[in-house]
This record gives C-alpha cells, structure tokens and sequence, in this order.
C-alpha cells in the first residue's frame, strides 16, 4: 500500500482532533438552545410545548431527512468538501437564529441549521474509519463522539464569557450570532488543511476503485443486519432521555433556586460535561476495545450496564432539594451517560459495508434522531405544560423528568440484544469486506 493509504500518526491525530472539534461545534450550537431556553422563551413568548418544538422536532425532521442523501454523496464524493460545506451551512443559520423575532422566524431557522448539521456526521465517521483499523476504531471514534460533552461545555462557557455582568442580562442574540461567525471560519479551516483519505485503505489490499451500491441496495443491506437495528434503537432511547434533560435543565434550575447565580450555574455545567461526560466517553471506548478484543459481546455489555446505572441517578437528580446535590447526581449521571457513544459509533462502521460507511451513520442517525432530538424534548415539553395544570412549574418538571427517565428501559434491552446479536453478525461483516478486497 502507498503512504497515501497510511497516514502518518501525527496526521491522523490532528485530523482526528479537528473533526472533534466540527463535532463540538454541532453539539454547541443544540445545547446552547437549551442554556438560554429561559431567556429566548421569555423573549419571544413561547410555551414549554413550543419550546420543545424549537429545540426538538424543528431541528430533527431536517437533519434526519437531508443526513440520508448527504450520505450517499459522501459514499461517492469527496467528504472533505461535503463537511466543510455543511459546517459553513449550518454555522451561517445558528447566527440567524440570533435574528428571530418571532416563533416560525425561529423555527425556520433551527430547520436551516438542521439542514446544515445533517452533513456533518456520516463524512466524517466514514473519514475516521478509512484511517483507523477496526482494531481501534471504536478509540478513534470514541475520541470523535468526545466532541459531545466539550462542545456541551464550550456552550457554557460562551454563554457565560458573553452574557454580561450578571444573571439578569443575556442577550442571547449575540451569543448565536458570535457562535455562528466562528463556525464559518473553522469551515475554512477545514476545506485547507484536510486530506481526503482512500476510501477503504483499512481494509483492502489495493487502492483501486470501490464499487458503490445503488441507493436501495445499500439501504436493504444495512436493514437486514440485526444487531445494527438493536444499536440504533439502544442510542436512541438512550439520548432520548439525554436531550430532553438539556433541553429543560437550565430552566429547572432557575425555578429550584431563582437566587443562585447563573453565571455560576453555566460554568459549573460547562465543567461537569466536559470533564465527566467526556471521561465517559474515552472510558467507555477504551474498555469496550479492550473487553471487546476477548469478547466481542461487549460492546452491547458496557452500555447496557452503564445505562443501567443512569436510570435511577436520571430521577433522583430532579427530586433533590438544592442546586449543589442536583449537580453532584448529574456528574455520576453524566459520567455513565458517556459510555454507550464509542461502542454505538463502532458498531455502526464495522457491520457497514466499506462501501456504506456513510450511509450507515446517516441511517443510524436517522433513528437516533427522529426518536431521540425530535421526541425528547418535545415529549418533555408536552408533559410539562400537562403536569403545570395540577401542579406548580417546579413539581411538573419533576414529573415530567421522571416519567421521561422511563425510556432508559428500551435502551438498556436493545443493547443486551445487541450482545446477543453481535458475534454472528460482526462474523458476517468481516467476510463481506474480504469480498470487497477481493474484487
């Protein structure tokens, strides 16, 4: 094989730091939404109802449906290009969502950034596959999935470096469009130093070309693998719950205690999701590639064990009676949250085809998506405003949370099924792609 098909290790550690950092740059334009929640439903009039629409199902019907054709163009063209262009998108709408002034201003403008983020992801895992053997991909892309909890927390920190001297004074139209300004310049950043790496170079013994499959057939052939089914639904339950609390926890913490201080609030919340949710990440990665080199089972082990444990410190964390004991159950919270991301991410590359790498990311994102980002907190926001009719704001929080907990149950029985499921199926993968090498 030529150079061009092993990168040097310096090469890929920097293409690896910089597509985590694209991957940040998703996470904080979503979770900023839900930090200045608070301040924009004020501001625009929104109810708990519309608030979840904005921060849910605007934004996950376009990113699910535009993910899909994306992918299939990153299966075939070169993802470098399709990444940068997608990251300048989506950049160029989250600073026009500093703009809205009204409910469908700001709703268009979340399904434009939707847009935008649907071509982030699929390119970017098919990237990181075509420089890391299977051996250690679930590492590379649990380091990739670490973009999650320090773009989370990067959104906390803008928010507190750019709100102003106190509390009370946020304007929450400077921060999306500051944020979206920086996101086109990355993009920039992106199209001149990364390289598109051969497609497939992990595992074919040549450089020639790959055949790609027509869109359905692609499709088919990843439907029909049933451990890739289980994992999909065992994220997305699993997120399910995890964007539903950061789309409302901002909010539930001003009601608890409306004296504590919110700058305070976001840089403590900026530490814990970058340090815990993170660690978790990288821990859960690095163990399931240990375990998973003994027994391969284990990459639907791990997360369901560690989804296990967040079942009970999700509720507990919403029944506690101040601010400080909250964040000590969503730390632990948070820390095993992390786990599931590297198996999840893994398994989706490894059962695809080396030809559908892409598509297989924009498939499982798809159902991630739609269950998770589009009914998380949309679901919660409903609850809510049901709850408020018999109860105050803080108790129908507190219900709603509990009850959305509750879909950790499906999430942790689609990973002991994806325990199940995987030997034969991962079996399979293998002799598929030693098919693709042949030819």
């Amino acid at each position: 094989m030529t150079d061009q098909n092993f990168p040097s290790k310096s090469y890929r550690r920097f293409a690896l730091v910089l597509l985590t950092i694209v991957y940040g740059f998703n996470f904080i334009d979503r979770q900023i939404v839900g930090i200045l929640a608070p301040f924009i439903q004020a501001d625009l009039d929104l109810t708990n109802t519309q608030l979840g629409l904005i921060t849910g199902l605007a934004f996950a019907t376009f990113y699910t449906l535009v993910a899909i054709p994306v992918a299939w163009l990153a299966d075939r063209y070169n993802r470098v290009n399709i990444l940068s262009i997608a990251l300048a998108t989506w950049s160029g709408f989250t600073a026009i969502t500093g703009m809205a002034g009204n409910f469908v201003q700001l709703g268009l403008a979340r399904m434009g950034v939707g847009i935008g983020e649907a071509g982030g992801s699929p390119p970017s895992h098919s990237i990181i596959s075509d420089m890391y053997p299977k051996e250690e991909r679930a590492g590379a892309l649990g380091v990739y999935s670490m973009g999650i909890p320090l773009g989370i927390m990067a959104a906390y920190f803008a928010t507190a470096s750019l709100m102003g001297s106190s509390g009370q004074d946020v304007d929450w139209r400077r921060i999306f469009i500051f944020l979206g300004v920086t996101g086109i310049a990355l993009a920039l950043v992106v199209k001149l130093t990364l390289k598109e790496p051969v497609r497939g170079a992990m595992e074919l013994d040549n450089s020639s070309d790959i055949v790609q499959p027509p869109f359905k057939e692609s499709l088919r052939t990843l439907l029909k693998i049933p451990a890739w089914w289980a994992m999909a639904l065992g994220i997305a339950f699993g997120s399910f719950v995890s964007y539903a609390k950061s789309a409302f926890q901002t909010k539930y913490l001003i009601i608890l205690d409306p004296t504590f201080d919110f700058q305070t609030l976001v840089i403590i919340l900026g530490i814990i999701n970058g340090t815990t949710y993170a660690g978790g990440a990288y821990f859960g990665a690095k163990l399931v590639d240990k375990w998973g080199a003994k027994d391969i089972r284990a990459y639907g082990w791990v997360p369901a064990i560690a989804i296990s444990l967040c079942l009970p410190i999700g509720i507990i964390a919403f029944w506690v009676s101040s601010i400080w004991i909250h964040l000590v159950f969503s730390t632990f919270f948070l820390l095993f949250l992390g786990i599931y991301l590297g198996p999840s991410f893994a398994i989706a590359q490894t059962l695809a085809p080396i030809n559908m790498r892409a598509m297989s990311t924009a498939l499982f994102f798809f159902i991630l998506n739609m269950i998770a980002l589009g009914g998380g907190p949309t679901f919660t926001g409903w609850l809510i405003d049901v709850f408020k009719e018999n109860s105050n704001d803080l108790l129908s929080m507190r219900y709603a949370m509990s009850v959305t907990c509750l879909f950790f149950v499906p999430s942790i029985l689609s990973f002991l099924k994806v325990a199940q499921l995987l030997p034969k199926d991962w079996a399979a993968a293998e002799k598929r792609n030693q098919a693709l090498a042949g030819d």
